[in-house]
């Protein structure tokens, strides 16, 4: 198997098993806003949740970029308090540039926290930049996953119960809501 294919699997893995379920947690939330019919718009959105993941994995990873990992985790779940709220507060939905910038700044957050695991999983060689493409690339497939069941279970839950949008949308920030709250706790960095 090759460079590329190792670390492509190791960033799929990193996001579908929940090595750090904090960032399948924030893809959760970020959706919750949006319909089933919105379907691009959230690729697009977790695309640029990936471009800041990506920008401070690797400068991270270059030891370019560090900050203690005590404050990252606790800015993480922070990002996923923040969206939850704004998820469920009648904010105005309409100046997408914003809600875009927000999300690749939270990228970033969230690449600081990933940079240590990877790390150490990427050998002392003379190119990190096959294994942090490879990294990114299987992040983003498996975001992806995440995404597409969730939009089918939306579809689903909207369709076939009768349920409403709202009530999901409120549902998935809730509970995201309520797991972020218990990671700020237990990662206090005060």
């Amino acid at each position: 198997m090759s460079t590329f294919e190792t670390y492509l699997r190791l960033g799929f893995q990193h996001i579908i098993n929940f090595h750090n379920y904090a960032p399948f947690v924030f893809v959760l939330v970020l959706c919750a806003a949006y319909s089933s019919k919105e379907f691009v718009r959230v690729l697009i959105l977790v695309t640029f949740f990936t471009i800041g993941y990506s920008i401070t994995l690797a400068l991270s990873t270059l030891n370019i970029v560090s900050i203690p990992s005590r404050t990252v985790a606790f800015l993480i779940p922070l990002t996923i308090l923040v969206t939850a709220i704004a998820n469920v507060l009648p904010l105005k939905r309409g100046n997408h540039r914003v809600i875009y910038v927000v999300t690749v700044f939270f990228g970033l957050i969230h690449g600081l926290g990933v940079s240590n695991y990877v790390e150490n999983k990427i050998e002392r060689a003379s190119n990190v930049f096959t294994p942090l493409l490879g990294f990114t690339v299987g992040v983003e497939i498996g975001q992806i996953v995440i995404i597409s069941v969730y939009a089918l279970l939306l579809m689903l839950t909207v369709n076939l119960m009768k349920a409403r949008h709202d009530f999901w949308r409120l549902y998935i920030s809730g509970a995201g809501f309520g797991i972020a709250l218990i990671l700020l706790i237990q990662n206090k960095f005060w």
